[in-house]
């Protein structure tokens, strides 16, 4: 067992039984000043305050740590990420600070399809060890389950490659990982012009194989303006059901699209990115299992609209954060500077931030009852920063390192 003790605040507290915080829930965060942490192997398995702590536990058979007044926070989870790719696209990035839009550089064959060419012509194994160096970037700044999207292959083969790349990452890493075939990321070159043969090869070729080989735990469609319809959506689901792939849907990034409410009306687990979304579609995601999920990194870095989270958590809603790492329009995956993007360009509050990028976002990759809060019982998934003046200030320096330690299932990571 180890014994954490003299912890400046334990943060992120819930003995509760609900999956996720939603509407004013959202405005509370558990936390207990000067306390101790008990983990043994994996697991939490108590904690509580410095006063209460038996002189005896600490002369019994626990590994103590003292935390010196440095802060603990459970982990951070990524429920939208994109971080098995080829190389990079800092020329686009030239191209959209010399004016181009996302969907021009699209037109012009740069974009998803760019990371689709350079995708193909890189090994599995150059793909796994690239994606690794991301997840080791994104563990060390405490973010502990990640969700990990397909979408750069386009055709049968490179779909497979990414999803056992993802599959191998899930083996080999601590952190949890969850899969998402995203096939319909965009219509592979091939089938330019041809977008409907290319729904049907999504459908009749690519689900059915990663069906059959339960590569997937995800299914996911970008349906968009200039990309996918709700009807091709709809179609693509439906197709991804008889397999047993929940759905969770990229919609009005660009446009509002349709595609919140074909998610709704499919049970999907999150429709995500919602940048420009209207009342319509707050009030269909009221009374669902659908979490809305929010991308600020990708607002930031495309300088799009940052989606309304204040009205959707005034209306009873709750939202996820997640970083959206990709090449091309979110390339980092800091989720603490994506926590402080929401409370400085959405308004958030430090503890609404916080359970957005905690328990929400387990939620929005349906671990919420195994990871997310410091909840008894729950994987010991953490890490430990420096002593903090308030919460407030941990949002607010973000990018001070003050993050000192990280664990996973109750051992430290050392990278």
């Amino acid at each position: 067992m180890m014994l954490f003790t003299n912890i400046g605040a334990l943060v992120g507290i819930d003995e509760s039984t609900m999956e996720r915080k939603q509407g004013a829930e959202m405005n509370s965060l558990g936390i207990l000043h000067n306390a101790w942490l008990l983990v043994d192997g994996e697991r939490i398995v108590d904690y509580g305050a410095m006063s209460s702590l038996e002189k005896s536990t600490e002369t019994d058979d626990r590994q103590t740590t003292d935390v010196g007044g440095g802060w603990i926070f459970p982990s951070f989870c990524d429920s939208h990420t994109h971080i098995v790719y080829a190389g990079n696209r800092a020329t686009e990035w030239l191209d959209k600070i010399n004016g181009l839009s996302y969907e021009e550089i699209g037109k012009r064959g740069g974009g998803i399809l760019n990371s689709a060419d350079l995708l193909h012509n890189t090994t599995e194994e150059e793909l796994y060890s690239q994606a690794m160096t991301r997840v080791d970037e994104m563990i060390c700044k405490g973010t502990g389950a990640i969700e990990i999207k397909s979408g750069y292959g386009l055709n049968t083969e490179d779909e497979l490659k990414m999803l056992r790349v993802i599959q191998r990452i899930k083996q080999t890493t601590k952190a949890e990982i969850k899969s998402t075939f995203l096939g319909a990321h965009a219509v592979g070159r091939k089938y330019a012009d041809r977008q409907s043969e290319y729904v049907d090869l999504v459908c009749n070729e690519m689900i059915p194989e990663v069906g059959r080989k339960q590569l997937a735990d995800y299914v996911d469609v970008f349906c968009d303006k200039g990309y996918f319809t709700p009807e091709e959506t709809e179609k693509i689901l439906e197709a991804a059901e008889k397999y047993g792939l929940v759905p969770k849907i990229h919609a009005n990034e660009l446009a509002v699209s349709g595609g919140v409410q074909v998610g709704v009306k499919h049970n999907a687990l999150s429709v995500d990115h919602l940048e420009n979304t209207t009342s319509v579609e707050f009030n269909a995601l009221k009374g669902t299992r659908t979490m809305p999920t929010l991308l600020p990194g990708c607002s930031f870095f495309s300088n799009l609209p940052y989606a309304n989270a204040k009205t959707m958590i005034a209306m009873g809603l709750g939202v996820a954060l997640a970083s959206d790492y990709n090449p091309g329009s979110s390339p980092f995956g800091d989720m603490r500077f994506v926590a402080s993007l929401a409370c400085i360009r959405m308004r958030l509050t430090p503890e609404q931030a916080l359970n957005a990028t905690t328990i929400n976002g387990a939620y929005a990759m349906g671990l919420n009852s195994t990871v997310g809060t410091i909840t008894r019982g729950k994987i010991a998934n953490f890490y430990i920063t420096a002593p903090l003046p308030s919460l407030e200030f941990y949002l607010y320096a973000h990018h001070t390192p003050l993050i000192r330690e990280v664990y996973l299932k109750g051992e430290k990571y050392e990278g």
